[in-house]
């Protein structure tokens, strides 16, 4: 987001320009009046990104404009991130200042921060970290109250952890999420939980069995499994798979089955082409559990064709998408089977045009 564009005073005009272009791609597949869900006007985000520019022994955070790689943007405050962040920031730079170890060849530096204030920065170089980059770099984890990771080629030097633990409270309870860093998490917390709050409302009159597609660490899966019987949540990336387990044991969710496939596998599954190992750890036979639901949060792709075409023999698909454009392509297919029985517009990305959405399809009778 170029930061050009905040613009607080103006936010929920902007919120309701965005909303009205959205509504009206997504108005051809009828429904309801869309619910919209808008963010804190600033101080949203739980992560941020900057490259590090050397002028002799000083040091910036930058960004650059897209189109102009190389003249550099010094980012002296940076209001779109969470306050944890906002407030590191200053002190971090100070302290790699100050320091020859830790500022030689850096170039970029992440944080990634939670609600619960727990927070964790990835220092990035061009070259290879040794003992006396250890030594200062443990000394700087413990002056600031961080953990740290230091990256380079082929290298991953973790002080602390290589986590943070995030608390949401959902409903009538709390849920501590392990989230790794570069790894993907919903970068709006605040937003993320009114997510969550939209798909358990809806998913709570439905029983039966729920599939999930692209689970990631379990951020919908946790809050949702107390809303069916069995749970089987799939996901390809090592490192969600991990955390996912981890969240699932910490928040005593014992209703799910963590399965490591792509959607595109599940699909092969589900309409009996390839049987796969990974699915012989179920408790009975896929054939077996009363899939009536099925959840997808799919990435800006949006659903390939085989899965598009597996998802409608479900009598009910909850699909969260961060992209209504391939929304609306999916949308296209889907609602010659299902009609849209809720519709929510979530401000994950305050002063850009990319809108989350949330859609509830029902299966004509």
């Amino acid at each position: 987001m170029p930061l050009s564009t905040f613009d607080p005073e103006r936010y929920h005009e902007l919120l309701a320009a965005k909303s009205g272009r959205v509504q009206g791609l997504l108005a051809p597949f009828g429904g309801p009046a869309a619910e919209i869900v808008a963010s804190p006007s600033s101080g949203f985000r739980m992560r941020a990104e900057f490259r590090l520019w050397h002028d002799g022994d000083d040091l910036d955070y930058v960004m650059f404009r897209r189109g102009e790689p190389a003249t550099p943007v010094p980012i002296k405050h940076f209001p779109i991130a969470c306050e944890h962040i906002q407030q590191l920031m200053p002190r971090l730079l100070a302290s790699l200042r100050d320091d020859s170890e830790l500022r030689r060849k850096l170039f970029q530096v992440e944080f990634l921060s939670t609600l619960a204030g727990d927070t964790l920065v990835t220092l990035v170089y061009h070259r290879r970290l040794e003992e006396a980059w250890r030594a200062r770099a443990t000394a700087l984890a413990t002056d600031l109250g961080i953990a740290l990771v230091g990256r380079s080629r082929k290298q991953k030097e973790v002080i602390g952890r290589d986590f943070v633990t995030e608390r949401l409270h959902i409903g009538d309870r709390d849920y501590h999420y392990r989230q790794y860093e570069q790894a993907f998490t919903q970068p709006n917390a605040k937003v993320n939980v009114r997510m969550i709050e939209w798909a358990c409302r809806a998913a709570a009159p439905l029983g039966g069995d729920l599939l999930e597609l692209y689970c990631g660490n379990g951020n919908f899966t946790l809050p949702l499994a107390r809303h069916f019987g069995q749970v089987i949540a799939t996901e390809l990336a090592k490192t969600s798979i991990r955390a996912a387990q981890w969240n699932l044991e910490a928040n005593n969710v014992d209703n799910v089955q963590m399965i490591r496939l792509a959607a595109e596998e599940v699909t092969q599954a589900i309409n009996g082409e390839r049987v796969f190992r990974r699915l012989a750890g179920l408790p009975k036979p896929l054939a077996e559990y009363r899939l009536n639901t099925v959840f997808v949060d799919p990435p800006r792709a949006g659903l390939d064709p085989a899965t598009t075409s597996m998802v409608r023999r479900f009598p009910t698909i909850l699909y969260v998408s961060c992209n209504p454009e391939t929304l609306a392509a999916n949308l296209s297919e889907l609602s010659q089977t299902h009609r849209v029985a809720a519709l929510s517009l979530f401000d994950q990305f305050p002063y850009t045009d990319h809108m989350e959405c949330g859609v509830l399809l029902q299966r004509f009778d």
